[in-house]
């Protein structure tokens, strides 16, 4: 996911794939924890795709 595909999204669409992205982590932490993790790469990416949405928002909401 880059930054350029996120600011052209709106806040609300922003704050959606925010919300998708810690339900993902959650459920990566839990395979993690369980040992059924495949691809432990997964967790770095979805917590850099995390900082990135909410950078964005953060821009958004200095702008207005």
């Amino acid at each position: 996911m880059l930054a350029k595909e996120l600011r052209a999204k709106d806040e609300a669409a922003l704050k959606k794939e925010l919300q998708e992205l810690l339900r993902a982590q959650f459920s990566l932490r839990m395979q993690k924890a369980t040992q059924q993790l495949q691809n432990p790469s997964q967790l770095r990416k979805t917590r850099r795709d995390i900082a990135r949405v909410r950078t964005v928002l953060a821009e958004k909401a200095r702008s207005k």
